[in-house]
C-alpha cells in the first residue's frame, strides 16, 4: 500500500522555525511584496493562503493588486518601486501574468535579491524556487538512498523541467527521457492535467510528486489518479496538502534568509 508523503505536516514543521527565528527578533519583521495582476481564481486563492500564512509565521505581506488590463509598463513600473522601497525585503509576482504581459520580461525586471521565488536568472544560491524545495523534502521524507535510481518529469514549462531534472540529479538520480517513463523510480509530474499518470504509466514501487492542480467542479484534481496508482506506487503526495502547502512554507523561508542576510543576522 503507497505511504502518503504529508506535505502539511512537514510544512507545519518548516513555519514552526520561521516563526521562532522571527520570533527573537524583538519585533522586527520581514516584509515581502505580492503583485497580483488580474482576478484568476486561482492565483487570487494562492494569494490570500500566502497572505494567511505569512501572519501566522511573522512575516508582513503586502498586496499589490491590478487590473486585468494593466499594461507591461505599468507592472514594470511597480516592479521598479518595490525594487526601490528599502522597506521591502522580497517580492513575489503570482504567476500566471495575463497573456498580453511579457513574464520573463518582468521576472528579469526583479532585483534577483528580492526575487523569493528565486525565478530570476541571476537569483542568489540561497534562494531555490519553493516547488524545487518541496520536491526537495519529498524525497528527503522517504529516507531512501537514490544512488542508482532513476527518474523522469513530466512539464510545460521548459524553465521548470530542466530545474527539476538538475535537482534530481543532485539526489543522485538518472534523468530518463519522457519516453522511458515507465521505467523511473521516481515520476515528478507538473502538467495541469488531472488524473493523467495511471498504473498503466508508471513502475511498480515508483514515488510519485504530484505538482500539476486543476480544479474540476469546485475540486481540486492532481496529475496522478491516485485511486488507480495506489496499490502500485511506494510513495505519493497527495492533491490537495502535498506540494501546495511546502512551496508555500519554502516561499517564506526564502523571505527569511533574504532578510537576514539583508540584516547581517548569523544563526
Amino acid at each position: 500500500m503507497v505511504e502518503i508523503i504529508d506535505g502539511r505536516k512537514i510544512a507545519s514543521k518548516i513555519k514552526d522555525e520561521i516563526a521562532a527565528q522571527i520570533y527573537n527578533f524583538k519585533g522586527l519583521r520581514p516584509s515581502l511584496a505580492i503583485i497580483l495582476v488580474g482576478s484568476r481564481e486561482d492565483s487570487e486563492l494562492y494569494v490570500s493562503l500566502k497572505e494567511k500564512e505569512g501572519v501566522r509565521v511573522g512575516v508582513d505581506t503586502h498586496l499589490y493588486k491590478l487590473p486585468e488590463n494593466t499594461s507591461e509598463q505599468e507592472l514594470l513600473e511597480v516592479v521598479d518601486f518595490l525594487n526601490n522601497d528599502a522597506s521591502v525585503d522580497g517580492i513575489l509576482i503570482q504567476l500566471p501574468l495575463p497573456e498580453n504581459l511579457d513574464t520573463d520580461k518582468i521576472i528579469s525586471a526583479l532585483d534577483p535579491k528580492k526575487d523569493v521565488d528565486g525565478f530570476h536568472p541571476e537569483h542568489p544560491d540561497y534562494v531555490l524556487s519553493p516547488v524545487l524545495s518541496a520536491i526537495n523534502a519529498c524525497l528527503d521524507e522517504t529516507k531512501l538512498n537514490f544512488t542508482n535510481k532513476t527518474a523522469c518529469v513530466f512539464y510545460n514549462s521548459e524553465v521548470f523541467g530542466l530545474a527539476a531534472q538538475t535537482i534530481l540529479a543532485k539526489k543522485g538520480l538518472t534523468v530518463l527521457p519522457l519516453d522511458q517513463a515507465d521505467k523511473a523510480d521516481v515520476l515528478v509530474s507538473a502538467l495541469g492535467s488531472p488524473k493523467v499518470v495511471t498504473k498503466e504509466t508508471i513502475k511498480d514501487k515508483v514515488i510519485l510528486i504530484d505538482i500539476g492542480t486543476t480544479k474540476v467542479d469546485g475540486h481540486v484534481i492532481g496529475d496522478i489518479d491516485f485511486e488507480d496508482v495506489k496499490e502500485k506506487a511506494s510513495f505519493i503526495t497527495p492533491v490537495p496538502g502535498g506540494i501546495g502547502p511546502l512551496t508555500i512554507a519554502f516561499l517564506f523561508k526564502n523571505v527569511l534568509e533574504i532578510y537576514k542576510r539583508k540584516k547581517g543576522i548569523k544563526e
